[in-house]
């Protein structure tokens, strides 16, 4: 590292953004991902042991990638070196690679080599890597936010240790906060912090701690610049010296700082119940803007959009069905945008979602006709499988008749038999009912056909 990039991070990291000032020095002080920070756990033995693997990490913004791979640079012997993937090309990565070799050779420190959004690189950038990664000439650390099986070449995968990264939890992000308020870093006992401006802050966060700290220090700094006649103080009393005591972040400062209203949203009560309910009920009566109002209101609130995820998938089967045999696709792609992105960009991937569930057709023949078919198992209505439906591939199974009579579908030109398939008890059941909306008005009419065909009432139509 150079005296200039040496003393440009030294006046960062005392004057810089609040997230940069405490950006932990060690892997004690990294908040969450404790199933990575175990004693005896491959991270910690890269950073104690100073071995040499190179690390993929991998995990929604926020969450302490950079961190890591500056505590990795830290260690004894190493160098930190850095590049981003949005603006490096070959001819720098390569650049990096010659003078890590010089460097190893003449002094033997090694490189940390820190890419950033490494999802970003084209398979030749990739591949520029390997030879350095594969000889030790720099510790890779690799960051991404995208899945690395899709968009990482898998010579480099092979090559790293994957390691996984969780979106911090609320009492990370809460203690983190503590910490800002009190460490010389950040704000060294000057500010203080209601409990409603906390849970709002909290909220805003979802699990990013960059996000969190720069909350913090918009309201925070708001809350000192205001006029001491309008400030909220957390105390009467004065401190040493006759200090005043600190000055408190109030909710509606913090509401103006970062311009975001905090909603009234408890995700372990009945706002949690009743808004995902009104919701759900929202997209099955079609009405796409009260849809999109109560989604809106789920993520700004902090709500798990998972949850969201999952409700969406369970409502394409249950109340589209095949009136709109595309909308279940459509729910479990948001689903998966939702795990290889995540929020925030993942919101209108949820919200095409929305959209598509509340303007598709409505059905609930789906859920109908397997409560139905589940009703006539609990109440005992099994039955034998017919004879000639029995299997008849093993060694002695038409001695006993099984497979006799069976005919083949593929033979009759319009593709359907008449054949009994269901046992005799429940050979009379239509559990199966489409509807008069979409796809279903069209199916109803084939299911007629091939029901008619099967009692050999009629033949089916083969298209």
């Amino acid at each position: 590292m150079s005296l200039f990039d040496a003393g440009l991070e030294q006046t960062v990291a005392v004057s810089g953004p609040l997230a940069v000032r405490l950006r932990p020095r060690t892997l004690d002080d990294v908040a969450g991902q404790r199933h990575l920070l175990a004693a005896g756990g491959p991270l910690r033995r890269l950073v104690e042991g100073g071995g040499t693997t190179s690390l993929l990490l991998w995990g929604p913004p926020g969450t302490g990638k950079t961190t890591l791979a500056h505590i990795v640079a830290g260690g004894p012997g190493r160098r930190f070196r850095e590049l981003s993937a949005v603006t490096a090309g070959v001819k720098d990565v390569r650049a990096v690679i010659d003078e890590a070799k010089n460097t190893l050779a003449m002094s033997e420190e090694r490189t940390v080599l820190f890419v950033d959004e490494v999802h970003r690189f084209n398979k030749a950038q990739q591949d520029a890597l390997l030879p350095a990664v594969e000889n030790g000439w720099v510790i890779l650390v690799a960051a991404t936010t995208e899945n690395p099986f899709f968009s990482v070449i898998s010579p480099l995968l092979s090559r790293s240790l994957l390691l996984t990264l969780e979106p911090l939890a609320d009492d990370d992000v809460s203690a983190l906060v503590a910490r800002a308020l009190v460490d010389g870093r950040g704000y060294g006992g000057r500010v203080a912090i209601e409990p409603a401006a906390e849970a709002h802050l909290v909220r805003l966060a979802a699990g990013d701690a960059r996000r969190a700290l720069t909350a913090l220090e918009a309201g925070a700094d708001a809350a000192l610049a205001a006029p001491p006649a309008v400030r909220p103080a957390a105390g009467s009393a004065a401190g040493p010296g006759g200090a005043a005591g600190p000055v408190t972040l109030d909710l509606a400062t913090l509401e103006q700082a970062v311009n975001r209203a905090a909603v009234r949203y408890d995700r372990d009560g009945d706002q949690h119940y009743d808004v995902a309910s009104a919701f759900i009920k929202s997209l099955r009566g079609s009405d796409v803007d009260a849809a999109l109002h109560y989604l809106a209101r789920m993520i700004e609130g902090g709500e798990d959009p998972r949850f969201i995820a999952r409700r969406m998938i369970i409502l394409a089967s249950e109340d589209i069905g095949l009136a709109e045999p595309g909308a279940l696709a459509v729910a479990v792609a948001a689903a998966s945008a939702l795990e290889s992105v995540g929020l925030p960009e993942a919101r209108l991937a949820l919200a095409q979602a929305a959209i598509h569930l509340a303007l598709a057709p409505k059905s609930n023949a789906v859920i109908v006709a397997m409560d139905a078919a589940t009703a006539d198992i609990r109440a005992g209505r099994t039955g034998a499988v017919p004879v000639h439906l029995r299997d008849s591939h093993y060694k002695g199974a038409g001695r006993i008749g099984h497979g006799a009579g069976y005919s083949y579908p593929h033979d009759a030109g319009a593709g359907v038999v008449a054949q009994q398939y269901a046992p005799d008890v429940v050979a009379d059941r239509e559990y199966y009912q489409p509807g008069p909306h979409g796809f279903e008005a069209r199916a109803g009419e084939r299911l007629a056909q091939i029901r008619a065909a099967l009692r050999g009432d009629g033949s089916a139509s083969s298209d």
